[in-house]
């Protein structure tokens, strides 16, 4: 059976940021799956094998069997990774009411906002109930091995916390 909880790491960097995001979000978590997009390779979606690949068919299949899915995301030029939109555009329908957090990394300060066009998508078109608690961090908060910052690793707790409570409120709710 699967956990109530996904966490999705959809860097493709072997040294990422929100990689340490999602995986200290796992640890803490405790029982939940945990997903590696580097461990799923994938197509473009739009090709002509895309909507068929068995890689974005099995994750699609884990976001469907969770109650809540906590997605990492590297941030790039003001907006999530191209492999994040990728396994969202891939796994489509699997995303319906789902309940959503992120937890977002970037390079600079600047771009705490720019989670919000795929928030706003997940919620229009997938009905997904958004968390409106983000981690966002930038480079200054990790070394090469973890979180350094313990205000991040305050925010990455209470959105923890706010995930297992919204999924255990709204186990026998339909969204």
């Amino acid at each position: 059976m699967s956990a109530p909880i996904l966490v999705i790491s959809t860097s493709l960097s072997s040294d990422s940021n929100s990689r340490k995001l999602a995986e200290r979000a796992a640890k803490i978590l405790g029982e939940c799956d945990y997903v590696d997009l580097r461990d799923y390779p994938m197509p473009l979606c739009g090709s002509d094998t895309s909507f068929g690949d068995p890689n974005a068919k099995t994750i699609g299949a884990m976001i469907a069997a969770a109650r809540c899915v906590l997605v990492a995301v590297p941030i790039y030029n003001y907006d999530v990774s191209a492999a994040a939109k990728n396994v969202i555009e891939l796994t489509g329908k699997s995303w319906q009411n789902k309940i959503v957090g992120f937890m977002c990394a970037a390079g600079g300060k600047s771009s705490y906002m720019s989670v919000m066009a795929v928030a706003n998508s997940l919620m229009l078109d997938f009905r997904c109930l958004v968390i409106p608690r983000f981690v966002y961090a930038d480079g200054t908060s990790f070394d090469d091995f973890s979180i350094t910052d313990a205000e991040v690793e305050k925010r990455l707790n209470g959105l923890l916390d706010d995930a297992r409570k919204l999924t255990s409120a709204l186990a026998t709710v339909s969204l």
